[in-house]
């Protein structure tokens, strides 16, 4: 028998970058949160390390600064070629999909659609920092502690976890569990939870190892590095930090010997001194679940959509999305604000943006030859066409209880300057003044509801709504200087007198683009239906 600790708002398993984005936003919010992982400690290996202007913008909301998640330059393009070996000769640059062969071209520049760029940070080192971060806004981190099981009912979910250092078995009561415990999720498989999708794809074995000498080699530019050799086909990645990683295809036993001389033939005639870091073997695949959440339990993460690695991030952008959407819906809920119908549009949300970007990693050179048919839910992925990637990035629409104008003929992801503000998106960017600065649309977002209205009458109207809901909002009342290229009225749909709500998640709920009859009645109305307003 296991000892009860106590009871918590929301417990998570799994303190991977969805699982901490999850409870970094839900302790910004100041929602008590038990974090429990079953690692002693972060992953040395550096995983992930393309990081959207997107998840740049979610972490700057919540206070990550550039010192943490430092950009890349403007300039910066993820650059591959095919190589015989590292210091031998090279061969072409490789295009990451076909409009990039068509046209020459790096994709868009951020600023266009983004005040942030992306980064190139190494998840092993941004893990940590997050973690600290969610221990001083007061999140109870439980390291070395294990998932065992759960029981669930209409007023809460008890959760069983083991302290693996002691194996003391101990039970949580919570309102809310939040799945973030990868792609072989205990929970998922404890609730059967069934998955579809594309399915394996590659298995590989990683080697994460240093070889100083190599550094002018990493100085040309190119970051990916696919090795051709007739005995040998393998995938190389530099870090920033010099570390490289070599995937090996898995079709041996990898011993360490072997792995050595992988190495060295990967990297060629030069002589280099060699530290291997880490071994481990990865099975790559492509799976959605088929729910993201079950009652009281939420999926995100690879444990809602296992996805193969690309250009995109999708697998730990999409992850870190999933967290910053449900989080502010579960605070709401918590705090007494909505009704725990606003739940359910996390899964309405959620789930389509995994399977469009399930299938838009199928449409893209690195793995359209792997289509298979009635790869995604219902429909097959064979012959779509790969959207811009600014499309994907930045402009997926939710259709929701959460929004209001969202229609079903709409189309699943545009560039955001053909949304024109469109309920159910991204919060578009353009430049405005606020005193002295001029900000970003995006750089005043911090996890409120926000008002943004060229019309100042609007303040006082938030005002009274804010008195009658109880709600907690800011009005923003917009101001242009006359040089910006991107004007609110044209980036927002909106007219002068007219105003958009945002969510704290800085999607837009809703809009009024016209004022016709009863400005307050209609903002106050829209917003009891897009927060499930709690009578």
């Amino acid at each position: 028998m296991g000892s009860y600790t106590g009871d918590a708002p929301v417990v998570i398993v799994g303190a991977g970058l969805a699982g901490l984005t999850t409870a970094l936003a839900l302790g910004s919010y100041g929602i008590q949160t038990v974090l429990i992982e079953r690692r002693p400690e972060s992953s040395q290996h550096p995983r992930a390390d393309g990081f959207t202007a997107r998840t740049v913008e979610i972490f700057r909301s919540f206070g990550i600064g550039p010192d943490i998640l430092p950009e890349t330059a403007p300039s910066f393009k993820t650059q591959r070629t095919r190589v015989m070996s590292l210091t031998g000769q090279w061969f072409e640059e490789l295009a990451w999909n076909d409009q990039e062969k068509k046209e020459d071209t790096a994709i868009p520049k951020q600023p266009e659609w983004s005040p942030y760029q992306g980064s190139s940070t190494p998840q092993d080192q941004l893990e940590p920092i997050l973690m600290q971060r969610v221990i001083d806004l007061g999140v109870d981190v439980r390291m070395g502690h294990e998932f065992v099981g759960l029981a669930q009912n209409d007023k809460g979910v008890t959760v069983t976890i083991k302290n693996s250092k002691d194996g003391a078995v101990y039970f949580i009561k919570s309102p809310y569990l939040v799945a973030a415990d990868g792609h072989r999720s205990a929970i998922r498989e404890t609730l059967a939870i069934p998955r579809k999708g594309h399915g394996p794809v590659n298995s590989v074995q990683s080697v994460l190892f240093r070889a100083p000498e190599l550094s002018p080699y990493l100085k040309k530019g190119f970051k990916q590095f696919t090795i051709d050799q007739p005995d040998l086909k393998a995938f190389m990645i530099a870090y920033q930090d010099e570390r490289l990683v070599l995937h090996l295809p898995n079709d041996r036993v990898w011993n360490d010997e072997l792995i050595r001389k992988a190495i060295f033939q990967s990297i060629g005639p030069e002589k280099v001194t060699l530290e291997v870091l880490a071994t481990s073997r990865w099975d790559m695949s492509a799976w959605i679940a088929d729910e993201f959440s079950r009652g009281r339990v939420f999926l995100v993460g690879d444990a809602a959509h296992s996805l193969p690695p690309n250009r995109g991030g999708y697998g730990a952008n999409t992850g870190i999305a999933d967290g910053h959407n449900l989080a502010w819906k579960l605070a709401q809920v918590l705090q007494g604000v909505s009704d725990d119908r606003l739940l359910s549009s996390y899964q309405a949300e959620r789930l389509p943006v995994a399977w469009l970007r399930h299938d838009q990693i199928f449409a893209r050179s690195d793995y359209k030859t792997l289509q298979r048919e009635a790869s995604t839910s219902g429909s097959s992925a064979l012959g779509q066409s790969a959207l811009p990637d600014a499309a994907v990035e930045f402009g997926q629409i939710y259709r929701s209880s959460g929004v209001i104008g969202a229609d079903e003929s709409l189309p699943e992801a545009l560039t955001p300057d053909l949304w024109k503000g469109q309920p159910g998106t991204r919060l578009p960017h353009c430049w405005i003044e606020l005193g002295e600065e001029s900000l970003s649309t995006l750089q005043l977002h911090s996890g409120d509801w926000v008002v943004l209205s060229e019309d100042p009458e609007w303040a006082g109207i938030v005002k009274q709504v804010q008195a009658n809901l109880g709600v907690q909002a800011q009005f923003i009342h917009v101001r242009q200087s006359e040089d910006v290229s991107i004007r609110f009225s044209d980036a927002f749909g909106v007219s002068q007198r007219g105003c958009s709500l945002v969510r704290p998640d800085g999607h837009i709920a809703w809009k009024l683009a016209e004022v016709d009859g009863d400005p307050k009645a209609a903002l106050e109305e829209a917003w009891k239906t897009v927060s499930c307003y709690k009578v």
